[in-house]
Protein backbone atom coordinates (compact mmCIF):
# COMPACT_ATOMS: atom_id res chain seq x y z
CA UNK A 1 0.00 0.00 0.00
CA UNK A 2 1.67 3.22 -1.17
CA UNK A 3 1.72 6.48 0.76
CA UNK A 4 -0.90 9.04 -0.19
CA UNK A 5 -0.38 12.73 -0.92
CA UNK A 6 -2.23 15.55 0.86
CA UNK A 7 -4.17 16.22 -2.35
CA UNK A 8 -5.30 12.58 -2.52
CA UNK A 9 -6.41 12.70 1.12
CA UNK A 10 -8.47 15.82 0.40
CA UNK A 11 -10.14 14.05 -2.53
CA UNK A 12 -10.97 11.02 -0.37
CA UNK A 13 -12.47 13.28 2.29
CA UNK A 14 -14.50 15.20 -0.29
CA UNK A 15 -15.88 11.97 -1.75
CA UNK A 16 -16.79 10.62 1.67
CA UNK A 17 -18.51 13.85 2.70
CA UNK A 18 -20.46 13.99 -0.57
CA UNK A 19 -21.50 10.35 -0.18
CA UNK A 20 -22.58 11.00 3.42
CA UNK A 21 -24.73 13.97 2.39
CA UNK A 22 -26.25 12.18 -0.61
CA UNK A 23 -27.04 8.86 1.08
CA UNK A 24 -27.87 10.17 4.53
CA UNK A 25 -27.03 8.33 7.75
CA UNK A 26 -27.37 4.53 7.70
CA UNK A 27 -30.18 2.99 9.72
CA UNK A 28 -29.68 0.63 12.64
CA UNK A 29 -29.88 -2.49 10.48
CA UNK A 30 -27.18 -1.25 8.10
CA UNK A 31 -24.87 -0.23 10.92
CA UNK A 32 -25.18 -3.65 12.53
CA UNK A 33 -24.52 -5.29 9.18
CA UNK A 34 -21.39 -3.18 8.72
CA UNK A 35 -20.15 -4.09 12.19
CA UNK A 36 -20.75 -7.79 11.61
CA UNK A 37 -18.87 -7.62 8.31
CA UNK A 38 -15.95 -5.90 10.01
CA UNK A 39 -15.88 -8.55 12.71
CA UNK A 40 -16.02 -11.35 10.11
CA UNK A 41 -13.14 -9.75 8.19
CA UNK A 42 -11.02 -9.59 11.34
CA UNK A 43 -11.69 -13.22 12.27
CA UNK A 44 -11.05 -14.38 8.72
CA UNK A 45 -7.58 -12.83 8.78
CA UNK A 46 -6.77 -13.67 12.38
CA UNK A 47 -3.67 -15.68 11.47
CA UNK A 48 -2.42 -12.94 9.13
CA UNK A 49 -2.89 -10.33 11.84
CA UNK A 50 -0.86 -12.28 14.40
CA UNK A 51 1.86 -12.96 11.83
CA UNK A 52 2.02 -9.28 10.86
CA UNK A 53 2.33 -8.22 14.50
CA UNK A 54 5.23 -10.61 14.98
CA UNK A 55 6.88 -9.23 11.84
CA UNK A 56 6.60 -5.64 13.01
CA UNK A 57 7.83 -6.26 16.55
CA UNK A 58 10.38 -8.90 15.63
CA UNK A 59 9.30 -10.92 18.67
CA UNK A 60 5.72 -10.82 19.92
CA UNK A 61 3.77 -13.38 21.88
CA UNK A 62 1.01 -14.92 19.75
CA UNK A 63 -1.02 -15.64 22.87
CA UNK A 64 -0.65 -12.02 23.96
CA UNK A 65 -1.68 -10.75 20.55
CA UNK A 66 -4.88 -12.76 20.79
CA UNK A 67 -5.61 -11.66 24.36
CA UNK A 68 -4.76 -7.97 24.16
CA UNK A 69 -5.57 -7.20 20.52
CA UNK A 70 -8.21 -9.53 19.10
CA UNK A 71 -10.37 -10.45 22.10
CA UNK A 72 -11.01 -6.85 23.29
CA UNK A 73 -11.65 -5.82 19.68
CA UNK A 74 -14.20 -8.56 18.96
CA UNK A 75 -15.90 -8.10 22.34
CA UNK A 76 -16.17 -4.36 21.73
CA UNK A 77 -17.82 -4.92 18.35
CA UNK A 78 -20.23 -7.45 19.88
CA UNK A 79 -21.14 -4.93 22.59
CA UNK A 80 -21.86 -2.23 20.02
CA UNK A 81 -24.05 -4.55 17.98
CA UNK A 82 -26.05 -5.54 21.07
CA UNK A 83 -26.60 -2.02 22.40
CA UNK A 84 -26.81 0.05 19.24
CA UNK A 85 -30.61 0.09 19.19
CA UNK A 86 -30.79 1.55 22.69
CA UNK A 87 -28.19 4.22 21.95
CA UNK A 88 -30.00 5.33 18.79
CA UNK A 89 -33.41 5.80 20.41
CA UNK A 90 -34.56 9.42 20.70
CA UNK A 91 -34.57 10.66 24.30
CA UNK A 92 -37.60 12.52 25.61
CA UNK A 93 -36.80 15.83 27.30
CA UNK A 94 -38.65 18.16 29.65
CA UNK A 95 -40.77 20.95 28.15
CA UNK A 96 -40.94 24.26 30.02
CA UNK A 97 -44.17 25.51 31.63
CA UNK A 98 -45.23 27.85 28.83
CA UNK A 99 -44.94 25.14 26.20
CA UNK A 100 -46.50 22.06 27.80
CA UNK A 101 -48.59 21.38 24.74
CA UNK A 102 -45.43 20.72 22.73
CA UNK A 103 -42.92 17.87 22.79
CA UNK A 104 -39.11 17.87 23.02
CA UNK A 105 -36.55 15.16 22.35
CA UNK A 106 -32.89 14.58 21.46
CA UNK A 107 -31.67 12.48 18.56
CA UNK A 108 -28.08 11.32 18.12
CA UNK A 109 -26.97 12.41 14.67
CA UNK A 110 -23.77 11.18 12.94
CA UNK A 111 -21.25 13.99 12.59
CA UNK A 112 -20.13 12.99 9.08
CA UNK A 113 -16.53 11.92 8.40
CA UNK A 114 -14.24 10.88 11.27
CA UNK A 115 -10.44 10.88 11.04
CA UNK A 116 -8.73 8.15 13.10
CA UNK A 117 -5.01 8.22 13.89
CA UNK A 118 -3.77 4.96 15.45
CA UNK A 119 -0.53 4.20 17.36
CA UNK A 120 2.03 1.44 16.98
CA UNK A 121 1.85 -0.30 20.37
CA UNK A 122 -1.53 -2.02 19.79
CA UNK A 123 -1.85 -1.33 16.08
CA UNK A 124 -4.89 -3.54 15.50
CA UNK A 125 -7.25 -2.87 18.39
CA UNK A 126 -6.39 0.83 18.69
CA UNK A 127 -7.15 1.27 15.01
CA UNK A 128 -10.23 -0.91 14.60
CA UNK A 129 -12.09 -0.24 17.88
CA UNK A 130 -12.27 3.49 16.97
CA UNK A 131 -13.26 2.52 13.42
CA UNK A 132 -16.04 0.26 14.71
CA UNK A 133 -17.20 3.09 16.97
CA UNK A 134 -17.36 5.50 14.04
CA UNK A 135 -19.36 2.93 12.05
CA UNK A 136 -21.75 2.32 14.95
CA UNK A 137 -22.30 6.06 15.20
CA UNK A 138 -23.28 6.15 11.52
CA UNK A 139 -20.21 7.97 10.21
CA UNK A 140 -17.78 7.46 7.39
CA UNK A 141 -14.11 7.25 8.29
CA UNK A 142 -10.53 7.71 7.16
CA UNK A 143 -7.99 5.67 9.12
CA UNK A 144 -4.27 6.50 9.42
CA UNK A 145 -2.43 3.53 11.02
CA UNK A 146 1.10 3.85 12.36
CA UNK A 147 4.01 3.95 9.93
CA UNK A 148 6.07 2.00 12.49
CA UNK A 149 4.03 -1.19 12.00
CA UNK A 150 3.87 -1.48 8.20
CA UNK A 151 3.01 -5.19 8.01
CA UNK A 152 0.05 -4.77 10.37
CA UNK A 153 -1.06 -1.61 8.57
CA UNK A 154 -1.08 -3.53 5.29
CA UNK A 155 -3.34 -6.25 6.74
CA UNK A 156 -5.69 -3.62 8.19
CA UNK A 157 -5.86 -2.01 4.75
CA UNK A 158 -6.71 -5.35 3.16
CA UNK A 159 -9.47 -6.02 5.70
CA UNK A 160 -11.04 -2.61 5.13
CA UNK A 161 -10.74 -2.68 1.34
CA UNK A 162 -12.41 -6.10 1.18
CA UNK A 163 -15.44 -4.84 3.12
CA UNK A 164 -16.03 -1.15 2.49
CA UNK A 165 -15.96 1.06 -0.59
CA UNK A 166 -13.45 3.94 -0.30
CA UNK A 167 -16.21 6.52 -0.04
CA UNK A 168 -17.27 4.80 3.19
CA UNK A 169 -13.97 3.79 4.85
CA UNK A 170 -10.44 4.44 3.60
CA UNK A 171 -7.03 3.58 5.00
CA UNK A 172 -4.18 5.99 4.26
CA UNK A 173 -0.54 5.24 5.03
CA UNK A 174 2.60 7.28 5.39
CA UNK A 175 5.07 8.79 7.81
CA UNK A 176 5.14 11.94 9.87
CA UNK A 177 4.43 14.31 6.99
CA UNK A 178 1.36 12.32 5.98
CA UNK A 179 0.23 12.23 9.61
CA UNK A 180 0.58 16.02 9.92
CA UNK A 181 -1.36 16.59 6.70
CA UNK A 182 -3.99 14.08 7.82
CA UNK A 183 -4.63 15.88 11.13
CA UNK A 184 -4.94 19.19 9.24
CA UNK A 185 -7.86 17.91 7.12
CA UNK A 186 -11.26 19.45 7.91
CA UNK A 187 -12.79 16.31 9.42
CA UNK A 188 -15.99 16.43 11.43
CA UNK A 189 -14.14 14.73 14.33
CA UNK A 190 -10.62 13.41 14.93
CA UNK A 191 -9.86 10.50 17.26
CA UNK A 192 -6.14 10.25 18.03
CA UNK A 193 -4.29 7.73 20.18
CA UNK A 194 -0.63 8.34 20.93
CA UNK A 195 1.82 10.44 22.90
CA UNK A 196 1.00 13.71 24.65
CA UNK A 197 3.56 15.58 22.53
CA UNK A 198 2.02 14.46 19.23
CA UNK A 199 -1.49 14.86 20.65
CA UNK A 200 -0.82 18.55 21.20
CA UNK A 201 0.18 18.93 17.55
CA UNK A 202 -2.97 17.11 16.42
CA UNK A 203 -5.14 19.36 18.60
CA UNK A 204 -3.41 22.45 17.24
CA UNK A 205 -3.96 21.37 13.63
CA UNK A 206 -7.59 20.41 14.30
CA UNK A 207 -8.26 23.75 15.98
CA UNK A 208 -7.60 25.59 12.71
CA UNK A 209 -10.68 23.85 11.29
CA UNK A 210 -12.64 23.95 14.56
CA UNK A 211 -12.61 20.15 14.38
CA UNK A 212 -13.52 18.52 17.72
CA UNK A 213 -11.02 15.96 18.98
CA UNK A 214 -10.87 12.90 21.19
CA UNK A 215 -7.28 12.49 22.36
CA UNK A 216 -6.23 9.24 24.04
CA UNK A 217 -2.74 9.97 25.35
CA UNK A 218 -0.71 8.52 28.22
CA UNK A 219 1.34 9.59 31.20
CA UNK A 220 2.88 8.06 34.29
CA UNK A 221 0.15 5.85 35.74
CA UNK A 222 0.87 5.18 39.44
CA UNK A 223 0.27 2.11 41.58
CA UNK A 224 -0.56 2.86 45.21
CA UNK A 225 -0.04 -0.14 47.49
CA UNK A 226 -1.57 0.15 50.95
CA UNK A 227 0.17 -1.45 53.94
CA UNK A 228 -0.94 -4.95 54.82
CA UNK A 229 -2.13 -6.00 51.36
CA UNK A 230 -0.92 -9.39 50.16
CA UNK A 231 2.47 -8.71 48.55
CA UNK A 232 2.26 -11.89 46.50
CA UNK A 233 -1.08 -10.90 45.00
CA UNK A 234 -0.13 -7.31 44.31
CA UNK A 235 3.20 -8.34 42.78
CA UNK A 236 1.56 -10.84 40.42
CA UNK A 237 -0.99 -8.31 39.22
CA UNK A 238 1.49 -5.46 38.83
CA UNK A 239 3.88 -7.75 36.95
CA UNK A 240 1.07 -8.76 34.61
CA UNK A 241 0.21 -5.13 33.89
CA UNK A 242 3.82 -4.06 33.55
CA UNK A 243 5.05 -6.87 31.32
CA UNK A 244 2.07 -7.21 28.97
CA UNK A 245 3.42 -6.15 25.57
CA UNK A 246 6.75 -5.59 27.40
CA UNK A 247 5.28 -2.53 29.07
CA UNK A 248 4.44 -0.83 25.77
CA UNK A 249 0.93 -0.04 26.96
CA UNK A 250 -0.52 3.41 27.58
CA UNK A 251 -2.20 2.24 30.81
CA UNK A 252 0.71 0.13 32.07
CA UNK A 253 1.67 0.68 35.71
CA UNK A 254 4.45 3.25 35.37
CA UNK A 255 5.75 3.34 38.94
CA UNK A 256 4.82 1.90 42.33
CA UNK A 257 4.24 3.80 45.57
CA UNK A 258 4.88 1.36 48.43
CA UNK A 259 4.79 1.97 52.17
CA UNK A 260 8.38 2.25 53.43
CA UNK A 261 7.91 -0.80 55.66
CA UNK A 262 6.82 -2.98 52.70
CA UNK A 263 9.45 -2.06 50.12
CA UNK A 264 11.72 -5.09 50.50
CA UNK A 265 8.80 -7.50 50.70
CA UNK A 266 7.31 -6.05 47.52
CA UNK A 267 10.66 -6.17 45.71
CA UNK A 268 11.12 -9.85 46.58
CA UNK A 269 7.54 -10.74 45.64
CA UNK A 270 7.78 -8.84 42.34
CA UNK A 271 10.92 -10.71 41.31
CA UNK A 272 9.21 -14.03 42.09
CA UNK A 273 6.11 -13.00 40.11
CA UNK A 274 8.20 -12.05 37.07
CA UNK A 275 10.00 -15.40 37.12
CA UNK A 276 6.67 -17.23 37.25
CA UNK A 277 5.33 -15.24 34.31
CA UNK A 278 8.41 -15.90 32.17
CA UNK A 279 10.25 -18.98 33.39
CA UNK A 280 11.81 -19.51 29.97
CA UNK A 281 13.59 -16.17 29.81
CA UNK A 282 13.13 -13.34 27.33
CA UNK A 283 15.28 -13.22 24.20
CA UNK A 284 13.83 -15.73 21.77
CA UNK A 285 10.90 -16.53 24.04
CA UNK A 286 7.55 -17.05 22.29
CA UNK A 287 5.80 -15.56 25.33
CA UNK A 288 7.64 -12.24 25.59
CA UNK A 289 7.42 -9.21 23.33
CA UNK A 290 10.36 -7.20 22.01
CA UNK A 291 10.68 -3.42 22.11
CA UNK A 292 9.44 -2.09 18.78
CA UNK A 293 12.65 -0.60 17.39
CA UNK A 294 16.21 0.51 18.11
CA UNK A 295 15.21 4.03 19.11
CA UNK A 296 12.89 2.88 21.88
CA UNK A 297 15.26 0.12 23.01
CA UNK A 298 18.10 2.61 23.40
CA UNK A 299 15.83 5.12 25.12
CA UNK A 300 14.79 2.53 27.72
CA UNK A 301 18.34 1.28 28.21
CA UNK A 302 19.38 4.90 28.77
CA UNK A 303 16.78 5.32 31.52
CA UNK A 304 18.21 2.29 33.34
CA UNK A 305 21.80 3.51 32.98
CA UNK A 306 20.87 6.97 34.23
CA UNK A 307 19.21 5.53 37.33
CA UNK A 308 22.24 3.34 38.04
CA UNK A 309 24.67 6.22 37.56
CA UNK A 310 22.71 8.33 40.03
CA UNK A 311 22.84 5.77 42.82
CA UNK A 312 19.56 3.87 42.40
CA UNK A 313 19.52 0.13 43.01
CA UNK A 314 18.89 -1.54 39.65
CA UNK A 315 17.75 -5.16 39.64
CA UNK A 316 17.89 -6.77 36.20
CA UNK A 317 15.80 -9.92 35.98
CA UNK A 318 17.19 -11.46 32.82
CA UNK A 319 19.45 -11.03 29.82
CA UNK A 320 18.82 -8.41 27.14
CA UNK A 321 19.34 -8.72 23.41
CA UNK A 322 20.18 -5.46 21.65
CA UNK A 323 20.14 -7.22 18.29
CA UNK A 324 16.48 -8.25 18.67
CA UNK A 325 15.46 -5.27 20.88
CA UNK A 326 14.52 -7.52 23.80
CA UNK A 327 14.73 -5.77 27.16
CA UNK A 328 14.35 -8.02 30.20
CA UNK A 329 12.29 -6.73 33.16
CA UNK A 330 14.02 -4.24 35.45
CA UNK A 331 13.14 -3.22 39.00
CA UNK A 332 14.59 0.07 40.30
CA UNK A 333 14.75 0.83 44.03
CA UNK A 334 15.96 3.92 45.91
CA UNK A 335 14.35 6.05 43.23
CA UNK A 336 14.39 9.82 43.49
CA UNK A 337 11.77 11.93 41.67
CA UNK A 338 14.42 13.87 39.72
CA UNK A 339 15.76 10.76 37.94
CA UNK A 340 15.11 10.55 34.19
CA UNK A 341 12.98 7.43 34.67
CA UNK A 342 10.53 9.58 36.66
CA UNK A 343 10.43 12.44 34.17
CA UNK A 344 8.70 10.74 31.25
CA UNK A 345 6.32 7.89 30.53
CA UNK A 346 8.46 4.75 30.56
CA UNK A 347 6.61 2.60 28.00
CA UNK A 348 8.73 -0.44 28.72
CA UNK A 349 9.34 -3.26 31.26
CA UNK A 350 11.00 -1.01 33.86
CA UNK A 351 9.35 -0.52 37.26
CA UNK A 352 10.61 2.23 39.59
CA UNK A 353 9.58 1.83 43.24
CA UNK A 354 9.17 4.82 45.54
CA UNK A 355 8.23 4.72 49.22
CA UNK A 356 5.84 6.78 51.31
CA UNK A 357 5.29 7.16 55.05
CA UNK A 358 1.55 7.81 55.01
CA UNK A 359 -1.25 7.83 52.46
CA UNK A 360 -1.44 11.63 52.32
CA UNK A 361 2.18 11.70 51.19
CA UNK A 362 1.41 9.27 48.35
CA UNK A 363 -1.62 11.31 47.27
CA UNK A 364 0.42 14.53 47.32
CA UNK A 365 3.12 12.89 45.17
CA UNK A 366 0.54 11.95 42.51
CA UNK A 367 -1.16 15.34 42.58
CA UNK A 368 2.14 17.18 42.11
CA UNK A 369 2.46 15.63 38.65
CA UNK A 370 0.43 15.68 35.40
CA UNK A 371 -2.82 13.74 35.61
CA UNK A 372 -2.28 10.13 34.56
CA UNK A 373 -4.32 8.04 32.15
CA UNK A 374 -4.79 5.30 34.76
CA UNK A 375 -4.47 4.89 38.51
CA UNK A 376 -4.17 1.60 40.40
CA UNK A 377 -4.91 1.11 44.09
CA UNK A 378 -4.27 -2.04 46.11
CA UNK A 379 -5.75 -2.21 49.60
CA UNK A 380 -8.46 -3.76 51.75
CA UNK A 381 -9.65 -0.59 53.49
CA UNK A 382 -12.65 1.02 51.84
CA UNK A 383 -11.97 4.24 53.75
CA UNK A 384 -8.41 4.54 52.44
CA UNK A 385 -9.47 3.51 48.95
CA UNK A 386 -12.11 6.23 48.90
CA UNK A 387 -9.56 8.77 50.13
CA UNK A 388 -7.36 8.00 47.15
CA UNK A 389 -10.27 8.13 44.70
CA UNK A 390 -11.66 11.35 46.17
CA UNK A 391 -8.38 13.22 46.35
CA UNK A 392 -6.77 12.30 43.03
CA UNK A 393 -7.74 12.92 39.41
CA UNK A 394 -6.90 10.47 36.64
CA UNK A 395 -8.40 8.69 33.68
CA UNK A 396 -9.81 5.33 34.77
CA UNK A 397 -9.05 3.31 37.89
CA UNK A 398 -8.63 -0.38 38.60
CA UNK A 399 -8.79 -1.41 42.25
CA UNK A 400 -6.74 -4.42 43.35
CA UNK A 401 -5.66 -5.10 39.78
CA UNK A 402 -4.15 -3.55 36.66
CA UNK A 403 -5.30 -2.90 33.07
CA UNK A 404 -8.74 -4.46 33.56
CA UNK A 405 -10.72 -1.21 33.40
CA UNK A 406 -9.74 -0.97 29.72
CA UNK A 407 -11.65 -4.10 28.70
CA UNK A 408 -14.92 -3.13 30.42
CA UNK A 409 -17.09 -2.21 27.45
CA UNK A 410 -19.63 -0.33 29.54
CA UNK A 411 -17.00 2.01 31.02
CA UNK A 412 -15.77 5.11 29.19
CA UNK A 413 -12.06 5.08 28.39
CA UNK A 414 -10.19 8.35 28.34
CA UNK A 415 -7.78 10.65 30.09
CA UNK A 416 -7.85 14.09 31.65
CA UNK A 417 -5.41 16.97 31.33
CA UNK A 418 -2.10 15.81 29.86
CA UNK A 419 -3.43 12.26 29.52
CA UNK A 420 -6.22 13.13 27.10
CA UNK A 421 -9.42 14.85 26.09
CA UNK A 422 -12.75 13.06 25.86
CA UNK A 423 -13.52 9.35 26.04
CA UNK A 424 -14.68 6.47 23.91
CA UNK A 425 -15.59 2.78 24.28
CA UNK A 426 -19.20 1.66 24.48
CA UNK A 427 -21.90 4.27 24.83
CA UNK A 428 -19.43 7.09 25.47
CA UNK A 429 -17.76 6.35 22.13
CA UNK A 430 -21.11 6.48 20.37
CA UNK A 431 -21.89 9.79 22.09
CA UNK A 432 -18.48 11.26 21.24
CA UNK A 433 -18.91 10.60 17.51
CA UNK A 434 -22.51 11.80 17.24
CA UNK A 435 -24.15 15.18 17.62
CA UNK A 436 -26.92 15.65 20.21
CA UNK A 437 -29.61 17.28 18.09
CA UNK A 438 -32.44 18.84 20.08
CA UNK A 439 -35.89 18.84 18.48
CA UNK A 440 -39.03 20.67 19.64
CA UNK A 441 -42.46 20.05 18.13
CA UNK A 442 -45.03 22.72 18.87
CA UNK A 443 -48.52 21.57 19.80
CA UNK A 444 -51.82 22.75 18.40
CA UNK A 445 -52.23 25.28 21.17
CA UNK A 446 -49.49 27.92 21.14
CA UNK A 447 -48.85 28.73 24.77
CA UNK A 448 -46.73 31.69 23.71
CA UNK A 449 -49.94 33.55 22.84
CA UNK A 450 -50.42 34.00 26.60
CA UNK A 451 -47.71 36.64 26.33
CA UNK A 452 -50.00 38.73 24.14
CA UNK A 453 -53.28 40.58 24.79
CA UNK A 454 -55.96 39.84 25.88
CA UNK A 455 -54.22 37.46 28.31
CA UNK A 456 -52.16 40.09 30.11
CA UNK A 457 -53.43 39.40 33.65
CA UNK A 458 -53.16 35.62 33.23
CA UNK A 459 -49.65 36.06 31.86
CA UNK A 460 -48.70 38.11 34.90
CA UNK A 461 -49.97 35.38 37.23
CA UNK A 462 -48.03 32.65 35.42
CA UNK A 463 -44.89 34.79 35.23
CA UNK A 464 -45.03 35.53 38.97
CA UNK A 465 -45.45 31.82 39.73
CA UNK A 466 -42.41 30.93 37.64
CA UNK A 467 -40.19 33.73 38.93
CA UNK A 468 -41.04 33.58 42.61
Amino acid sequence: MSDVTPAEMHRILDRQRAAFLNAGPPDRKQRRTNLRRLKAGILKRRTEIVRALKTDFGQRSERESAIVELIPLVQSINYMIAHLGCWMKPQRRHVSAYFQCGRAWVVRQPVGVVGIIAPWNYPVSLALVPLATAIAAGNRAMLKPSEFTPATSAVIGQIVQAIFPPEQVSVVTGGGEVGAAFSALPFDHILFTGSTAVGKKVAEAAARNLTPVTLELGGKSPVVIAPGFSMQQVAERVAFGKLTNAGQTCVAPDYALVHEGDRDAFAAAYQDAVKKLHPGGYAGSPDYTAILNTHHYERLSGLVRDAEEHGAQVIRMGSDSAASHVLAPVLILDVRPELAVMQEEIFGPILPVLTYRNLDEAIAFINARPRPLALYYFGDSRVERDRVLKNTISGNVTINGTLMHYVQDDLPFGGVGDSGIGAYHGKEGFMALTHARGVYRQGRFNAATLLQPPFGKLTDVITNLILR
